[in-house]
């Protein structure tokens, strides 16, 4: 065993790897930030300011408490990541509308008495969520 790995050849073994993991991790880096420009989608919120007072009132009413969003959040209420391909925006805003159910043994969204306005920012807010590029996942439109 010793005649196979000289101190030389544990050297050049070393390097040789040190050198391979150097240049994979520059290269994986370059193409990373060659990529993400190309999907940063943060240009609408910035041009858009129904999807900035969506995202704000989101964030108001805790939605994440409760909802996930791209896999983030609490798991006690649906996915709402693609809820807009999966209902469209006039079912999420009657479903917001007339909350509580009364359903009896099921969980129930509170009502949050938000205006039309703020419906339709909401809305505007899960439309730019639901375009957000997420590499194929959710596998399926149901989440």
């Amino acid at each position: 065993m010793a005649s196979f790995f000289s101190t030389s050849a544990a050297r050049n073994m070393f390097y040789g790897g040190t050198l391979f993991s150097v240049l994979l991790f520059l290269g994986v880096t370059l193409h990373t930030e060659s990529v993400l420009p190309q999907r940063d989608q943060r240009a609408q919120i910035a041009t858009n300011p129904a999807i900035a007072a969506g995202k704000r009132i989101w964030e108001e009413n805790n939605c994440i408490g409760c909802h996930t969003l791209l896999g983030e959040g609490a798991y006690f209420a649906p996915e709402l990541g693609n809820v807009y391909k999966r209902r469209g925006p006039e079912f999420i805003k009657a479903w917001i509308q007339s909350q509580p159910t009364g359903a009896p043994g099921r969980r129930q969204m509170p009502q949050f008495h938000l205006s039309e306005q703020q419906l339709d920012d909401l809305v505007e807010f899960l439309r730019y969520v639901s375009e957000i590029d997420t590499a194929g996942w959710p596998p399926n439109i149901e989440g």
